[in-house]
């Protein structure tokens, strides 16, 4: 009966990616399994802490620019939104679109992503809602464009494309380049800034980011069995002006073991599993990455202190 379930758990991606992280050293796994129910909570109330100023930062730039945003896009657009969360920036695109033919949330965190679907959908009846539960990180499987749209166009917000490193961050620029064909993308980018403003926004007063972290420690308990102790790591995030990245840790606060699946994994004091990067940009930076992908660069919105912008990117016809 054991052996079963370990098998059954073992078809889980998050056991898959657990388990590789934790045989290689250093320890790693992707930042995509922060979000389950609980961390996808976690990271809204990130959204609104004084310290996190991407959303704010992107949420004004769409309300002041959201009718030139949707000029690029044009009438009867489908519009695909890659890690649509809360949907909230979608909200005010939305409102500015001519005729938009539907809407496709796609998220990895399914019962978060069916949640706000159904509101948006009550709020907009009119609109077409068509929720994809699945992991944009990979290929994946677009439905076909309805009759009455004239492209599909890409709405990617909140800078997700930083959690990528660069070679990744390409891998999905092209695919999406591939998916999104005639069409464009519309895209958040964090910019590249004084690290104290970072640091800060990595590591809040109210430690909201520090429990959306171990979070995934307190995930893998839920879903897996695993036996962490949450409150046996330390959250630890900085950015690295090299790599221009945030990076951030769980840092053991001392030897222990940790059981997955009937292997022990020895931590020692001070070693690290690391959950995130959070890589950030130039402007011209990111116009170079998405011309290497296909894209050719059109408008850019900045806020007036450059720490955020967004990107209109026009994807290749053929």
């Amino acid at each position: 009966m054991i052996e079963y379930a370990w098998a059954h758990r073992l078809a889980n991606p998050l056991a898959v990616a657990l388990l590789e992280g934790l045989r290689h050293k250093p320890r790693a796994i992707a930042p995509k399994f922060f979000y389950d129910a609980r961390g996808s909570a976690l990271f809204d109330q990130i959204c609104d802490l004084p310290e996190y100023y991407p959303t704010r930062t992107e949420l004004g730039l769409l309300q002041r620019h959201a009718r030139e945003m949707a000029e690029c896009i044009g009438p009867a657009a489908d519009v695909v939104e890659f890690g649509a969360g809360s949907q909230r920036k979608i909200r005010l695109l939305l409102q500015a679109l001519q005729r938009p033919a539907r809407y496709v949330p796609v998220d990895i965190s399914t019962e978060h992503l069916r949640e706000h679907a159904r509101a948006l959908q009550a709020e907009q009846p009119g609109l077409p809602v068509q929720a994809l539960a699945a992991d944009f990180s990979a290929d994946i499987v677009l439905p076909p464009l309805p009759a009455e749209a004239r492209r599909r166009v890409g709405f990617f917000p909140g800078s997700s494309i930083g959690n990528f490193t660069p070679a990744e961050a390409l891998q999905f620029l092209r695919r999406s380049a591939a998916w999104l064909r005639g069409g464009g993308l519309l895209i958040g980018v964090d910019l590249v800034k004084d690290p104290a403003v970072l640091h800060a926004a990595y590591n809040d007063a109210a430690g909201v980011t520090a429990a959306f972290n171990k979070n995934l420690l307190l995930r893998a308990n839920r879903e897996l069995g695993t036996d962490f102790d949450a409150e046996a790591f330390h959250h630890h995030a900085f950015y690295d002006p090299r790599a221009q990245r945030i990076e951030m840790h769980l840092i053991s606060a001392r030897r222990q073991t940790v059981r997955v699946f009937g292997e022990r994994f020895l931590f020692d004091e001070g070693e690290s599993l690391h959950t995130e990067n959070s890589c950030k940009y130039t402007v011209e930076g990111f116009q170079h990455l998405a011309r290497e992908a296909g894209y050719a660069p059109q408008a850019v919105w900045c806020d007036a202190q450059r720490l955020f912008s967004v990107h209109w990117l026009a994807a290749p016809a053929d």
